[in-house]
């Protein structure tokens, strides 16, 4: 069976709340999911999965020091990650705070992992984004961008 994560950081526990959303629909949708803060995942973790979704709160526009780390130390298993499914979603004080910017630094690392991206044709094209605390459209995006995870997940890794 196919195996994925989430892995976020959260001060204010919106981003923790997006990410429980996603391994969620992630799970009910096939793919058996882990949800961990950053601080107890290590880029040798990320071995073991298929799936690979992040998400941070955004500051000045960039991912949170404790997302960056996981990257720096991805370093040493370069190469490893080629091929598995990632994805990326962001939380923010305001409309215009850098979501965008932030799921983009996450989805280029990923690319330069080589890892496959997929976007989305409907609402959250790069990834779901709240401001603030998630409403009921965020809670909405992070369920579809599960789902979506999920059915790409299974495709790829044969699942039915």
């Amino acid at each position: 069976m196919a195996k994925g994560i989430v892995i976020y950081y959260s001060r204010s526990g919106n981003t923790k709340q997006m990410a429980e959303l996603i391994a969620g629909s992630m799970n009910e949708n096939g793919v058996e999911t882990d949800c961990n803060p950053a601080e107890k995942v290590k880029a040798d973790d990320l071995l073991k999965y298929d799936a690979i979704v992040i998400g941070s709160p955004t500051y000045y526009g960039q991912m949170a020091a404790q997302i960056k780390e996981i990257f720096d130390e991805s370093v040493k298993i370069h190469g490893k990650l080629d091929g598995k499914v990632g994805a990326a979603f962001s939380s923010s004080a305001n409309i215009g705070g850098g979501n965008e910017t932030t799921i983009m630094g996450i989805i280029e690392a990923m690319l330069i992992a080589g890892m496959i991206i997929e976007g989305d044709p409907q609402g959250d094209h790069y990834g779901p984004v709240s401001i603030g605390k998630p409403d009921e459209r965020v809670i909405k995006q992070c369920i579809r961008r599960g789902k979506r995870v999920a059915e790409l997940t299974k495709r790829l890794f044969k699942q039915p």
